[in-house]
């Protein structure tokens, strides 16, 4: 369901309690059932509750749009006194909590994960990753607002054709169109809960959804944009890089010394503490637990699905059509025809795709012979299922009978099913086990750890001993080092390591919750303050500057003397030819061929300089305008590319119409690491 993590991150983790956005098998029905009508009503109708309760319904959306999250599981004590309740942001006068926050950068990264099993999950913790999960949770409140403000939400009759309409839902439908509850009894969800769902869902994609369908790109407009991308210009080139300078330089001590002192605060060191640090989490706690063998092969019987591929069937049928309303004679004539064609198929087993070809009235199977391809379990309606699951591979069942009419089937494929032996799993088990086990104890070990690194302020060796943590050591700024992981990524655990107790009367931090399930404690073994480096220390950067700026210096000299050489000589060739736009630079800096692009095309051919800064100097003769260049088969040739700019115009509209979406519900961030970037449509 594409709306699921975005209402997730609305409704937080007690969206999450009432369904699970997987991805249901997407068979609803026999394939190809399509003769028969969609109608939600024909069965119980899935907005019951929303029809009769229509004005509870509308206040249930409007206190939606109030954050309810619950303090989930046993973290509630430390989220708490760790300020989870504290407010990181707020839209239209609504807290966003950091509980909340951290919630759904939980769920961001679960669903990366579902996605690449394989991704190593410390890459997602960074303060970035949370960052653009705060701008994502905004994004979600904001639209929420502005849906509730401006009346968007559908009508319980527009509600009822989305759901049959779209074919996202096609899983959680019936072939009849209406809702299968089994469906979503197996995730969780009641069908008034999934009309509440889909209510906000769609509500939310009104909100932008028509200002991308509006926007038009003008042929000019469109051309203009074209031609700045794709148009050509021929020009003689020579360069002079600085590097090729270099041998030249030789600066004296004065001068070193002279540029050291200009520049201080390019050698200047940041401000850094050595610390040593403990994290208690659930693998720390686990390590202190025995699982019996006996309770791992319990747990193993009990899972015993877990470990157990899913069983797949493969069939052919040949459907004959009545509706199950249809009058006993025309039920009574197609079992007839039916029936005929299983009697032509027990003298001739081998004709059952060509009578499937000719005679099957599903014709989303006909054409491949009746082929329904691998299914699983309660993907077919459920007399076509139980059939196929008590049939053996090859064999040709009696007609069976179903709403869509009386089906002739044909096991051709089994596999799947097998079980996976208890030795293969068993560490796998024992871990989950340990970690579940462990997770019950968290609570109260969390709440002793963080009594204990505050009542026995002046050593971490007691928490060490006592929950049997591993000392780690570390030298850390106040902003997490790039690529940091685990307790160092934490901007709230290394604001405490630069707390005035920590580092004046190096006391323990407090015990700072980095993570769901894991805190932290770090004690400051020695602080440095920022300073400027002595020059003796950084002499070689120093000279490496002075080297670079006097070489860079050089080029542009001699560059400008060219320069106006071919200005008094307008004959004089350069060394190089080179045809450029911004499609196809050809590798040259951006600064050439903006230069290049830039030079009046009435006022060819033009002498112009480029100042590279410390790459040195470029002397350019832009000759003459070209075509625009081929852009290739892989953007779809101009066509393609006025595609594409009419979508960036959409994008870049719907981004302004959200950025005053922004500004009318007061979207403000409210802790110093917030969002740095608003992701676009």
């Amino acid at each position: 369901m594409a709306a699921c993590a975005a209402l997730a991150r609305i409704q937080g983790p007690q969206y999450d309690k009432k369904a699970n956005c997987g991805s249901p098998s997407a068979l609803a029905g026999p394939r190809g059932a399509q003769p028969f009508t969609v109608v939600l009503a024909k069965t119980p109708t899935m907005f019951e509750f929303v029809r009769t309760h229509s004005r509870l319904m509308l206040g249930l959306i409007v206190v939606l749009i109030v954050p309810s999250f619950v303090v989930f599981g046993i973290q509630g004590y430390t989220r708490m006194t760790e300020g989870g309740n504290a407010t990181v942001a707020k839209v239209d006068g609504q807290a966003i909590t950091q509980a909340e926050w951290d919630y759904a950068h939980q769920r961001e990264i679960e669903r990366v994960r579902q996605q690449s099993p394989g991704i190593d999950v410390k890459l997602l913790d960074t303060p970035r990753m949370k960052r653009q999960t705060l701008d994502r949770v905004i994004r979600d409140r904001v639209l929420l607002a502005a849906a509730n403000k401006e009346h968007l939400f559908p009508t319980d009759d527009r509600l009822q054709r989305l759901f049959v309409s779209d074919p996202q839902f096609a899983a959680l439908r019936n072939p009849d169109g209406s809702v299968n509850r089994d469906q979503l009894a197996a995730q969780g969800m009641s069908s008034e809960q999934l009309a509440q769902q889909l209510r906000l869902q769609f509500g939310m994609q009104q909100v932008l959804g028509g200002v991308g369908l509006s926007v038009v790109a003008p042929p000019k407009v469109a051309d203009a944009s074209l031609d700045a991308l794709l148009q050509q210009r021929e020009l003689q080139l020579q360069r002079f890089d600085a590097t090729a300078y270099e041998a030249r330089i030789s600066p004296s001590a004065e001068e070193l010394k002279a540029y050291y002192e200009a520049h201080q605060d390019a050698f200047r060191a940041p401000e850094q503490a050595e610390i040593e640090y403990v994290v208690l989490g659930l693998d720390a706690l686990a390590k202190d637990v025995t699982v019996p063998e006996a309770d791992l092969r319990r747990y193993y019987e009990e899972n015993a699905s877990r470990y157990t591929v899913a069983e797949e069937r493969r069939a052919s049928h040949i459907l004959i059509n009545v509706d199950a309303k249809a009058s006993a004679a025309d039920k009574a004539k197609a079992k007839e025809r039916a029936q005929a064609l299983l009697d032509q198929l027990r003298k001739k087993p081998d004709s059952f795709a060509e009578l499937a070809r000719e005679n099957s009235e599903d014709p989303g199977s006909a054409q491949r012979g009746g082929d329904l391809d691998w299914f699983g379990r309660g993907a077919m309606v459920k007399p076509f299922d139980d059939a196929v699951f008590a049939m053996k591979q090859g064999e040709v069942s009696d007609l069976v009978p179903t709403d869509f009419g009386y089906h002739i089937i044909q096991l051709t494929g089994v596999r799947g099913g097998d079980k996976k032996a208890f030795d293969d799993v068993r560490a796998e088990i024992e871990t989950e086990v340990r970690r579940s086990l462990a997770q019950r104890k968290y609570a109260e070990a969390a709440e002793q750890f963080s009594n204990m690194v505050y009542e026995q302020p002046d050593s971490l060796q007691p928490e060490i001993d006592r929950f049997k943590l591993d000392k780690r050591s570390a030298t850390v700024q106040r902003d997490p080092a790039p690529g940091a992981t685990g307790a160092l990524a934490s901007a709230k655990f290394l604001s405490a390591v630069f707390g005035d107790d920590a580092l004046n009367k190096k006391h323990n931090t407090d015990a700072v919750e980095v993570a769901p399930n894991e805190m932290a404690a770090a004690r400051v073994l020695k602080y440095t303050p920022a300073h400027t480096l002595p020059l003796d220390q950084v002499q070689a950067q120093v000279r490496a500057e002075v080297v670079a700026e006097q070489a860079a210096a050089l080029a542009h000299k001699e560059g400008e003397a060219l320069l106006a050489g071919i200005k008094a000589e307008a004959g004089t060739p350069l060394p190089q030819t080179v045809t450029v736009s911004r499609a196809q630079p050809q590798g040259l800096p951006r600064q050439i061929v903006i230069a290049a692009l830039q030079a009046d095309p009435d006022k060819l051919p033009a002498a112009v300089g480029v100042d590279l800064g410390r790459a040195g100097y470029a002397v350019l003769r832009v000759m003459k305008v070209l075509p625009r260049a081929d852009p290739g088969a892989a953007a779809g040739g101009e066509e393609g590319l006025r595609r594409q700019y009419a979508q960036a115009l959409a994008n870049a509209e719907g981004q302004a119409v959200y950025e005053a979406l922004k500004q009318r519900y007061k979207a403000h961030v409210s802790v110093a690491d917030g969002p740095a970037t608003t992701p676009a449509n």
